[in-house]
């Protein structure tokens, strides 16, 4: 069933909202009040709307996050069901230091179409769209690079890879340099990163590499209306992760899933920019307006877009 389009500008509402309250601490230094203002603000706006909302992938459990937690029951209880996966604030680091790449994201799904996921890593790589089997998270990392370049038509030395900055990295890094691929390392934000791969025009042909599970499964919420390339595994190395997600109903601790068992049916994308970044530009702020730059889409309409609006702040 789609989702109506009604929810579309709702749903731009609650993550521009978030990020015009997260905007106020850009360079303040103060990381943890960034990402409370945006969850205050997306909690409020959340439950305005006509809804029975489950966050399946939100700030933490209870006891981790008073607000926006993990099985939370947002909106007026009434109409549809939805399951809803929300980062109020992705690179609050980002908001923190006034650096660029900071975005308040969310996804919704119809109930049970969106994946649970656990509280920890997940090893990710996609693409734009190729052909079935062409690249796979169980490959060799060489033969990927490989298959892509020749299914791209463009010579290994012009593709681009986009990974996590970060020390459990360096095996791949290193291995891509030897390849003499592009290398497009960035320090935080990898539902960004994701996206980098559904249009050319952001010049990245591969995301992959460890980042968050929930992470995972909202950037792959964007990539399935780009119809782009995702596999995930979630990584569990220690008994609370699998405790945890034996009690979430998970039986392969290795499974590998790909893009359609991470959603299903029809959903929507929405990422506002609170600083800039290649893809948005963050909030400015003009008197008593704000303009935002939402990233949205809604795969049954096959809608795929930046809209700009121009608010005044206290709507």
């Amino acid at each position: 069933m789609a989702i109506d389009k009604k929810f579309i500008d709702q749903f731009i509402n609650v993550t521009s909202k978030a990020a015009l309250a997260s905007s106020y601490l850009i360079g303040k230094k103060d990381k943890i009040a960034a990402d409370k203002a945006a969850v205050d603000s997306m909690r409020n706006e959340l439950n305005k709307i006509d809804m029975r909302g489950e966050v399946v992938i939100g700030e933490g459990t209870l006891d981790e996050a008073p607000m926006l937690y993990t099985g939370e029951i947002v909106g007026t209880k009434k109409g549809l069901n939805f399951d809803i996966a929300i980062d109020p604030v992705e690179g609050t680091n980002f908001v923190a230091n006034n650096l660029p790449g900071s975005i308040s994201v969310l996804s919704i799904a119809e109930k049970g179409n969106l994946f649970k996921a656990p509280e920890t890593y997940m090893n990710k790589i996609a693409t734009g769209k190729i052909d079935r089997g062409l690249i796979d998270l169980d490959f060799p990392l060489k033969k990927n690079i490989k298959n892509l370049s020749e299914f791209k038509n463009k010579d290994i030395t012009s593709l681009t890879v986009c990974l996590l900055d970060r020390p459990r990295h360096k095996k791949i890094i290193d291995e891509l340099k030897e390849l003499n691929v592009n290398l497009k390392l960035i320090s935080d934000g990898d539902v960004l990163g994701a996206i980098y791969v559904s249009q050319p025009k952001y010049g990245v042909d591969m995301f992959l590499g460890i980042g968050g599970g929930p992470e995972g499964v909202i950037a792959a919420s964007a990539l399935d209306a780009y119809d782009c390339h995702f596999q995930g595994r979630f990584i569990f190395d220690n008994d609370k992760n699998m405790n945890e997600a034996k009690s979430m109903g998970i039986k392969d601790l290795d499974r590998k899933y790909d893009l359609n068992e991470i959603i299903k049916g029809d959903s929507i994308f929405c990422a506002t920019g609170i600083t800039n970044s290649e893809i948005l530009n963050g909030i400015v702020l003009d008197q008593n307006n704000y303009t935002s730059e939402t990233l949205i889409t809604h795969k049954s309409s096959n809608l795929k877009k930046i809209i700009k609006k121009k608010n005044l702040i206290d709507e």
